[in-house]
Parts: C-alpha cells; sequence; structure tokens
C-alpha cells in the first residue's frame, strides 16, 4: 500500500473513493512506521474468511449488522496480536484488534471516512475526531471484545 501516492483502486465503486483510500493509507502508514510491516490489502471476496469474522464478531458482541458491501481487506500478525481490517463500501473501516493470549487487549475498532455519514447500524456510537494529512477528517469509535472468538 502506498501512502505518498494514494490510490483508490479496489474502492472506485465508494461514493467516498478518495477519503476512503486515504483512510487505508492512513493505516498503512501506521503498520510501516509503528512495525516496518507492508499493509496489503485483497479484494473482500477472497478475504471471505476474514470479513466473515469481522461479521461474527459485530453480531454476537453487539447485535450489529453492516449493511454497506465489503470491499476489502487484510490480516496482519504482530507481536502476539491480530489485527484484521475491512473497509466498506460507504466509506467505513473495521478494524478487530484481536490478542492471541487471553490477558491481552480485544477491541473492534471504526472509522468513517471523511464525507459519509454515521451508518444507521452505529448510531448509538460516539465518534471523535482526528486529523490526517490522508484522510482528512477521520472519525472514530470503538468497543471491547468480551468474548472468544
Amino acid at each position: 500500500m502506498d501512502f505518498t501516492n494514494v490510490s483508490t483502486a479496489g474502492l472506485e465503486s465508494s461514493p467516498v473513493a478518495e477519503a476512503l483510500a486515504g483512510l487505508r493509507a492512513n493505516e498503512a502508514r501506521y503498520f510501516k512506521n509503528k512495525y516496518d510491516i507492508d499493509f496489503t490489502v485483497e479484494p473482500a471476496k477472497a478475504a471471505k474468511a476474514k470479513v466473515d469474522w469481522v461479521a461474527k464478531i459485530l453480531k454476537e458482541e453487539r447485535g450489529i449488522v453492516i449493511e454497506s458491501p465489503a470491499l476489502e481487506a487484510t490480516e496482519i500478525q504482530v507481536d502476539g496480536t491480530k489485527w484484521v481490517y475491512v473497509f466498506y463500501e460507504s466509506g467505513l473501516s473495521i478494524n478487530v484488534l484481536y490478542a492471541l493470549d487471553k490477558a491481552g487487549k480485544r477491541a473492534v475498532g471504526f472509522k468513517l471516512s471523511d464525507g459519509m455519514d454515521v451508518p444507521e447500524e452505529l448510531s448509538s456510537f460516539k465518534f471523535a475526531r482526528q486529523k490526517s494529512k490522508l484522510a482528512g477528517t477521520i472519525r472514530g469509535s470503538y468497543f471491547v471484545i468480551k468474548n472468544e472468538y
């Protein structure tokens, strides 16, 4: 993932494709700078197991079903933690941070691309704002995972 020359490749069907591409690049920059890991994504159809795992956690933990189609996904394991990201056509990005040992952190994070409305299924969450050179204004929220997945 190139975070110098941001590309909308794979995200063209999103009404906020440029902002979503910036959000994806923002995540890529984080992993490159913090862990020296290249952030690569694959089409959601090829990453069905990852997309389904995230959907299962959302459904079982909070009764949330994301209405927007998934476009891309990725999984990264670093320092005993699995990170799964799913990027949706609406401009939503969901990441699951899941420590592989029971004592570690486990949470679901939501990020909304600049220019998108809060999806109805996430309307109960409060979103904090963060500025990004790559993504403009990112609105984010999260919840802690309580069960085993």
